[in-house]
């Protein structure tokens, strides 16, 4: 049989490179405006038709890009993940800290990058918000796809540093929700009830130092420790 030639896009007659280019920006469009309404609204307060209206197509053509509002949903994390506006996976973002088990840079680190994601991205925090009170299925998407990620890989890390005796024997999931609880309250303040920052108004690295004093005080063992906690007086 014979191999076919490989056709590239400068191979392409210029109308067709031209009209994939703008079916994706398309695609792309319909994305963010879902994007967009379902943070404000909901899933159930959104409807293909609303979208299709934002979007300035018709509603045949968001069924065009997305087949099944499944599809849409899973798109949303796909491209989230792809333009680096998700969490980055941590098992590459903490890759050389953990190889040196450097615990605060560890900790610090995934503090600050999960803080400065939501601050840039709060539309996204709102719709995974939407989507756990909706009991909706992009709830357990991203919980499978990035959460249990971060629990996973935590947990690994923190059980190694149990075995070296540098850390107490704590269930290492719970120290994963201990950091992930002040991450995401503090982000939730901030995005949400607290815009101002009336009541904390800090950095996210100044956030994630102090967070990461106040794990790792309550992880290390006595002999690891920076600093010992005060005897209380009788």
């Amino acid at each position: 049989m014979s191999k076919q030639p490989v056709v590239t896009d400068d191979k392409l007659p210029q109308v067709a490179v031209s009209a994939r280019m703008a079916g994706e920006e398309r695609r792309l469009q319909i994305l963010r405006i879902a994007v967009r309404l379902f943070s404000q609204r909901g899933f159930r307060g959104t409807t293909t038709k609303e979208i299709a209206q934002a979007a300035g197509v018709s509603e045949a053509m968001v069924f065009r890009h997305f087949a099944t509002k499944q599809e849409l949903y899973a798109a949303i994390l796909d491209h989230k993940a792809c333009a680096g506006e998700q969490f980055q996976d941590p098992r590459v973002m903490l890759e050389e800290a953990v190889r040196r088990k450097d615990d605060r840079a560890v900790f610090e680190t995934l503090a600050c990058k999960a803080l400065e994601h939501h601050d840039r991205d709060p539309e996204f925090q709102r719709l995974l918000l939407h989507s756990a009170l909706e009991e909706h299925e992009l709830a357990q998407m991203f919980w499978g796809r990035t959460v249990l990620q971060v629990y996973e890989f935590l947990g690994a890390y923190i059980r190694e540093r149990q075995q070296d005796g540098a850390f107490r024997d704590l269930s290492p999931n719970v120290v994963v929700r201990a950091l992930l609880g002040m991450i995401i309250h503090h982000s939730l303040n901030n995005n949400l009830w607290d815009k101002q920052r009336t009541l904390i108004d800090i950095s996210n690295e100044q956030a994630a130092r102090e967070f990461t004093d106040i794990l790792l005080n309550g992880l290390l063992t006595s002999g690891n420790a920076r600093t010992a906690p005060k005897k209380r007086k009788k």
